[in-house]
């Protein structure tokens, strides 16, 4: 039985959750692997603390060992830098920072000498620091275009969650924003004028104009909000679209909303993963990469995939082994980076790149528990 017939279904696993569990609340059991991976190569040796990163790694954060990894694209992992409690997503800006959610707050890591120079802490209280699918602290976070200010959603456990604002020139908390429940996710519009917080628990997107910092908030709910807390349709991760600046937000590998946050219109589009889907990413040429994490029970779904679709809505599946969460591209737009981490169980501490002409996969070592990741 597939999503769509099962509004019933879902009300009656509601019933079953706690307050607390949020979608992805059930021990996801993933389908049947897909064909087993080359052998990995063998591992990069480490960079030496005083030389400087070289170009074209990858950065992770790594949400099982307190750090970010820096990761030779061919070899694997080569060195890691210590910055807070259960890392989720990074930012890099064009003069080289990484900015990191962490439980604890910020972290900014100079990523061409491979230091942190502060972190910054959260204005909002959200309990005690703590590791695991629900703590508190950074979750989503993303840049201005100017590189100015970062946008983070802090997750506030048992209710709403908020936007920090931080000034990067000054290091510091400027402004905080009420937004929807576990903000998974945080973007920017191209001119920088918009910020779009994914709220994973509330069925939404809230809509933050830059400048005065006023809300509008968007329904995201293809298949309806029955089941609350504990349904598992809900929205994860969002892309904006840079020829109209249309949200896209995939759902299990079977709609596709596509949100004008203008006017708050939502239109569905078919998907053919059939798989419980997360992170998202697009290739300059407009392909939105969605990664599939697997049947959310059994005979509900197929397995693990990196999903490439087409503007014009055709798709192509590329089976992946084992669950995964979030998506990179390389600069020319050929290879997919795939992080192994998963917020759930069944995570690898590992990324799989995709050449996006082929399909080929290949496997690499990379942080504990990898969620977000970037390709610097």
């Amino acid at each position: 039985m597939n999503r769509r017939a099962r509004g019933t279904r879902t009300v009656l696993v509601a019933l079953a959750a706690t307050t607390l569990l949020a979608a992805c609340t059930q021990d996801a059991t993933p389908a049947a692997p897909s064909a087993a991976p080359a052998p990995a190569p063998s591992a990069a040796p480490p960079l030496p603390a005083s030389a400087p990163t070289p170009q074209g790694l990858l950065l992770t954060a790594d949400f099982g060992s307190d750090t970010v990894t820096f990761v030779d694209p061919e070899r694997g992992a080569v060195a890691s830098v210590a910055v807070g409690r259960a890392p989720y997503a990074l930012a890099v800006g064009a003069d080289g920072r990484a900015w990191v959610a962490t439980a604890e707050g910020v972290a900014v890591v100079d990523t061409r000498t491979r230091v942190r120079t502060a972190r910054i802490p959260y204005r909002t209280a959200t309990g005690p620091v703590t590791d695991g699918e629900y703590r508190g602290g950074g979750m989503g976070i993303a840049l201005s275009p100017d590189g100015a200010r970062a946008y983070v959603g802090v997750n506030v456990p048992g209710t709403t969650g908020v936007l920090e604002v931080l000034d990067t020139a000054g290091r510091e908390v400027t402004a905080v924003v009420p937004v929807g429940r576990r903000p998974f996710d945080v973007d920017v519009s191209r001119d920088g004028t918009e910020v779009y917080v994914t709220g994973h628990d509330s069925f939404d997107v809230t809509v933050v104009a830059a400048g005065p910092l006023s809300t509008r908030r968007i329904e995201v709910a293809p298949y309806g909000t029955g089941g609350g807390l504990g349904s598992w349709l809900k929205p994860h991760y969002t892309a904006v679209r840079p020829s109209d600046g249309k949200l896209l937000l995939p759902f299990e590998g079977e709609r596709l909303a596509v949100v004008d946050p203008r006017t708050g219109r939502t239109e569905v589009e078919p998907m053919t993963a059939d798989t419980h889907q997360h992170g998202v990413a697009l290739t300059a040429d407009a392909r939105l990469l969605v990664v599939g994490t697997g049947a959310v029970r059994p005979g509900d779904g197929r397995g693990p995939s990196l999903t490439v679709r087409s503007p014009d809505g055709t798709e192509r599946v590329v089976p992946l082994q084992g669950p995964h969460e979030d998506v990179a591209v390389s600069r020319d737009g050929r290879t997919a980076y795939v992080s192994g981490g998963y917020t759930r169980d069944g995570h690898w501490n590992g990324i799989t790149v995709v050449d996006l002409d082929t399909g080929a996969t290949r496997r690499l070592p990379a942080g504990a528990r990898p969620l977000g990741i970037a390709a610097l």
